[in-house]
């Protein structure tokens, strides 16, 4: 999960689906496990692996041990894990997905973090999008345009930029971000290195990257993240004083239909809650289960308990 890219406040519950394809979550459960590989070392802790990135770009968390058949994860184990977390300096968090792993929320509440649930949805291998990307591009408003962005898009700073803004100003009404911080927000991702990253992992075919663009700048981006035929629609996020013109949506149908065009079979994204999982479902999403975020609880101020 690109958890970077979740609003981590507690959503209100989602419509109760049908029950969960074992076939389904052992597929996404073996994508979740790859995708840190390619940028992180693993550390074995028994039922959890802690994924270390060595370089730039996000710090990853712990989560289940793929193909773990031994004793079911205790707070200890957690304990043992948040630990190393410290040593490392990294965050402690935790991630998974509910119906694969359901007894670790016992352990790692009992360890002290707090969890966080966000509707997991998916577009099988044989379902159609109800939002393709040229119906969605018809809806756009005038001098606004949707593509897939190459490594040397001059529009690539502020397509990496904007997700990070949205965030910041989580959920759907229109917010204060405008065009000012996202020219600021652009110069210190190109500054820093975070562009020259993305856009390494665009030419390696790890991600691709699209964006609603108008006059040069990026009004909406997201990517995806293919390994073999599945793939994660992620931080998806449009520029908070540019909301409410179905950028979002136009953008994830360029997404699904890239994906689609390059043998992908099944995609699959996490909402940040139960509204953005409703926009979700427009571009032909239906949902099938919960990630789960564990993280130390803050005391309301951003700050961690104890901290």
């Amino acid at each position: 999960m690109t958890s970077d890219d979740l609003d981590r406040s507690r959503p209100a519950p989602a419509p109760a689906g049908p029950p969960a394809d074992p076939a389904l979550l052992a597929e996404i459960e073996r994508y979740y496990d790859a995708v840190p590989r390619t940028v992180a070392r693993v550390e074995d802790f028994g039922p959890l692996s802690l994924f270390v990135n060595e370089g730039q770009g996000w710090p990853y968390y712990a989560r289940p041990a793929l193909g773990h058949t031994g004793p079911a994860t205790t707070a200890e184990d957690v304990r043992r894990v948040l630990a190393r977390q410290r040593e490392l300096g990294l965050p402690e968090a935790f991630e998974w997905v509910a119906e694969q792993t359901p007894e670790l929320r016992a352990a790692v509440e009992e360890a002290g973090l707090t969890v966080h649930e966000h509707p997991l949805l998916v577009l099988g291998p044989d379902a159609a999008p109800s939002a393709s990307a040229d119906d969605a591009a018809a809806t756009l408003p005038a001098g606004v345009s949707v593509r897939v962005l190459g490594a040397d898009d001059p529009d690539l700073a502020s397509a990496v930029a904007v997700p990070h803004l949205a965030f910041g100003e989580p959920g759907t009404a229109l917010g204060s971000a405008g065009p000012d911080e996202l020219a600021a927000a652009a110069e210190k991702a190109a500054a820093d290195g975070t562009v020259a990253r993305i856009a390494g992992r665009i030419t390696a075919g790890r991600t691709v990257l699209a964006a609603a663009v108008r006059d040069g700048s990026a009004l909406c981006a997201g990517q995806h993240n293919p390994v073999g035929p599945v793939t994660e629609v992620a931080g998806v996020g449009t520029l908070p004083s540019g909301r409410r013109q179905g950028l979002g949506l136009a953008v994830t149908a360029a997404l699904v239909a890239h994906a689609r065009a390059n043998g992908v079979r099944t995609v699959f994204l996490s909402a940040a809650d139960e509204d953005v999982a409703r926009i979700y479902r427009r571009a032909g999403f239906r949902p099938f289960a919960t990630a789960l975020i564990a993280e130390p609880a803050t005391d309301g101020t951003g700050a961690a308990d104890g901290a």
